[in-house]
């Protein structure tokens, strides 16, 4: 559906966070007219930065809320794509079944209930997580190739509870609800997995992979765990850079043949690999080599493979550590995560 002027029409929900800042800027640097939900449009902390993006074309910001029903339809009115970002993250939390999970399905079966009284959408983009693939500990091998076919051991992850098990498990069920649901309804459903995604966005915040992959530089112990367990619990840290991230939610959004999941990561690499390149990188910091202690692996044990995504037409344009660190140190230094 166009709008007055012919422009196509995108929503992307929860417009404060790191990857949904990121997603609007490039929709409006393409020429989209875009609405995008926060939960307190009030709060101008978190949402400055919708201000500025105003500034690159039509931007609506609407409140809406996960847990609420129908809370998500007049941002969804009249579009031509639903980007479903927003979602819950609750890595402490005391009782994930109430707090993760059930919020996670919950919010997005909301989002697309919605979608479906619009009429208009002719696609929903769901952003799940490399979480939803790559947690299979009967496979910590070397050599094991996770593509989209893989799911997340949800059954090991739910009977041991270790690591942050709630968050993969919440992705594991969200996917095949939407399924489920976009089946039932008739609606055309693309499911984008991103790894651990870095670089720079609009976002004034970052709470999740910023700041765990900068840890190496600002010693943070809490972030670096984070990045740690990451590693412990898949066997490699993944990477992809944001714009590619953006870039290959937009691809698969207009691409008519673009069908189920699509892994995104262009870089398997590991912590010893990130801290040799960021000694050599950035001797300004010095890297926090009292960090790297214990098991660390010195090589990937297992590849998350892209190459879905990379056969049906798309380009990483970040391939390296270099570019995955070029803009996010500083970003790092503007979020206050390293000084200036």
């Amino acid at each position: 559906m166009l709008t007055g002027n012919g422009k196509k029409m995108a929503c992307v929900t929860g417009g404060s966070g790191y990857i949904a800042s990121a997603l609007i800027k490039m929709l409006l640097e393409k020429g989209y007219a875009v609405k995008t939900t926060v939960r307190n449009p009030d709060d101008t902390a978190k949402n400055s930065h919708l201000k500025d993006l105003q500034a690159l074309g039509p931007l609506e910001v609407f409140r809406a809320d996960l847990d609420e029903e129908g809370s998500f339809d007049d941002a969804v009115a009249g579009c031509d794509y639903t980007f479903l970002v927003a979602a819950p993250i609750n890595l402490t939390s005391q009782n994930p079944e109430k707090e993760v999970i059930e919020p996670a399905v919950r919010g997005t079966l909301n989002v697309m209930r919605s979608c479906v009284k619009a009429g208009t959408v002719r696609r929903v983009i769901l952003t799940s997580s490399g979480a939803s693939i790559i947690r299979r500990p009967e496979l910590q091998g070397d050599g094991h190739v996770l593509d989209e076919e893989s799911w997340s051991n949800v059954e090991y992850l739910t009977t041991h509870k270790t690591g942050f098990w709630a968050y993969p498990v919440s992705k594991v069920f969200l996917e095949k609800a939407a399924n489920r649901f976009a089946e039932e309804h008739g609606i055309s459903l693309v499911t984008v997995c991103p790894v651990v995604t870095v670089g720079a966005a609009p976002a004034p915040m970052s709470r999740t992979s910023v700041p765990n992959c900068l840890s190496l530089l600002s010693g943070d112990e809490a972030e670096f765990a984070v990045l740690r367990g990451i590693e412990r619990s898949s066997g490699v840290v993944a990477l992809v850079h944001v714009e590619d991230l953006c870039r290959a939610e937009v691809f698969v959004a207009e691409k008519e043949a673009a069908v189920g999941r699509y892994l995104c990561c262009s870089l398997n690499t590991t912590i010893v690999e990130q801290a040799r390149f960021l000694a050599h990188k950035y001797p300004q910091y010095g890297v926090k080599t009292n960090l790297l202690s214990g098991d660390l692996l010195e090589k990937p044990r297992v590849c998350v493979s892209s190459a879905k995504l990379v056969k049906e037409g798309f380009e990483y344009k970040y391939k390296t550590l270099d570019g995955m660190y070029d803009d996010m140190v500083e970003y790092g230094k503007a979020l206050g995560i390293l000084p200036n």
